[in-house]
């Protein structure tokens, strides 16, 4: 039991350092390589960020586990909007565009409820899976036609060289790595003290696969580029959702537990009222951070009781 719960610990440093490294050293390359703006944003800090939650949901579909891959998905997005989106706008109120609040996040919102409707019969299927990663073309392609984006890189701009091959190919490795001790360490510890597999997915796991997106957010903060926060961690729970979760769907078919439905429940809540708190003001002021936390907080001490 101690065993695994420094594997854990190990597993979410490694996650933490090897999505730092695939984020910083991909960017630069497509820097290197004359890659715009628009394409570094929607590709390499969504899907780099995204990182632990596409291989940790892929690998613990493809081993049996899909309350644990479903899990940190759903869990993953709930802790993006209520600890992380909550905590920046405690440290200052953000500032939030329209488009922001009107395009991303009532995309958010409807893929949400896509998800609940599919699994309304406790699986996603291959098909139904396939439907929701063609949302994320459509999505990426209206973005691409429309020339704009919120989701942008947040290190400053550095030349590339041939080095940040090699960390791309480190920062890769680490993650996979990472996220394969992660989920075999989260399974034994469920077996261990008899919590559910969705109960350790849609917490645990997922708190430490959100390390790459607390991280983006923190510094945007720490920057004072508090839209940015924002709009990273909304095109963050997007790319999750249909993305890494749709690719999932597509590899195998995933089955969750009755249990399972009242955290997706909760993220439909939670994406609304985030939406609420933005369009109120354009801004997320620092009571409704605080709300938001708390929110979170809740979630976890229903799902553990």
């Amino acid at each position: 039991m101690i065993s695994e719960i420094i594997f854990i610990g190990l597993s979410m440093v490694a996650l933490f350092l090897g999505a730092h490294w695939l984020v910083d050293s991909a960017s630069r390359i497509a820097r290197l390589i004359g890659v715009s703006d628009l394409v570094i944003g929607l590709t390499v800090v969504a899907m780099g960020t995204s990182a632990p939650e596409f291989a940790v949901t892929v690998l613990a579909a493809l081993k049996g586990c899909p309350n644990i891959s479903v899990g940190n998905i759903v869990g993953s997005n709930i802790f993006n909007l209520g600890f992380i989106l909550g905590g920046v706008a405690i440290v200052h109120e953000l500032k939030i565009t329209k488009k922001l609040v009107y395009r991303d996040g009532l995309f958010l919102l409807t893929m949400t409820l896509l998800l609940l409707f599919l699994f309304r019969d406790l699986k996603l299927t291959q098909i139904e899976g396939a439907t929701l990663f063609l949302f994320l073309f459509l999505y990426i392609g209206y973005l691409f036609w429309r020339r704009e984006t919120e989701i942008v890189e947040e290190s400053p701009v550095v030349k590339g060289s041939r080095k940040d091959i090699l960390f791309l190919i480190a920062g890769l490795a680490m993650v996979i790595g990472g996220s394969h001790l992660l989920v075999e360490s989260a399974r034994e510890i469920a077996l261990t003290i008899g919590i559910s597999e969705w109960v350790i997915g849609v917490t645990i796991v997922a708190a430490g696969t959100s390390a790459p997106e607390f991280v983006t957010s923190l510094v945007a903060s720490l920057k004072k580029r508090y839209s940015i926060a924002a709009g990273n961690l909304i095109g963050s729970d997007i790319f999750n959702l249909v993305g890494v979760l749709g690719l999932a769907g597509m590899l195998i078919p995933l089955h969750i537990d009755q249990a399972a439905t009242g955290s997706l429940y909760m993220l439909v809540g939670m994406i609304f009222i985030v939406i609420l708190f933005m369009r109120t003001g354009w801004k997320l002021t620092r009571v409704e951070g605080a709300f938001l936390v708390l929110l979170g907080a809740m979630r976890w001490v229903m799902d553990f009781s």
